[in-house]
């Protein structure tokens, strides 16, 4: 299959997640309000990216460039559709903003407003805390805002341990 297909065909696919995302929190707020299904959305998520940092516990405590190299090779579609901009890799942080989300677009072009598309991006943005978290390292997630370019920013460091 052509790259480019395969390429559209992921695109679709994480494009559904974001459509079920945003079904399942309108469900939840319908239910037990916007509050509480922003927490347990985001908790489900986070437990998700907990199994997913397993994989990267072997650069603990403070491998950061093994993460990085793991990390962003483990990319969905590698870097073409999340773009990421590495900022910084040392011994101190992995610092990475995303320049895209295909989340997030579909969420834009689903005509979701600004506000709730925000609130989505932290739900979404809860994989990388659970994920790296469970890595063994220490992380912030500043997800996308109304007028914010780009989208998840992380910065990663090691763990303080005392």
């Amino acid at each position: 299959m052509e790259p480019d297909r395969l390429l559209d065909q992921l695109r679709a696919q994480i494009a559904n997640r974001a459509l079920f995302y945003l079904a399942a929190y309108d469900a939840l707020t319908d239910a037990i309000g916007a509050e509480r299904a922003e927490a347990v959305l985001t908790r489900a998520v986070r437990l998700r990216g907990r199994a997913v940092g397993e994989a990267f516990r072997r650069f603990a405590p403070a491998d950061l460039t093994g993460l990085k190299e793991a990390f962003l090779g483990g990319l969905p579609g590698g870097e073409a559709l999340f773009r990421p901009e590495l900022r910084r890799c040392d011994g101190g942080a992995l610092e990475i903003r995303f320049q895209t989300c295909p989340l997030q677009q579909a969420w834009r072009e689903a005509g979701v407003p600004d506000a709730k598309r925000a609130v989505l991006c932290r739900i979404a943005g809860a994989v990388d805390l659970g994920t790296f978290e469970a890595a063994g390292f220490a992380i912030e997630n500043r997800t996308w805002t109304p007028g914010a370019t780009g989208c998840c920013h992380l910065t990663i460091t090691p763990r303080d341990r005392s």
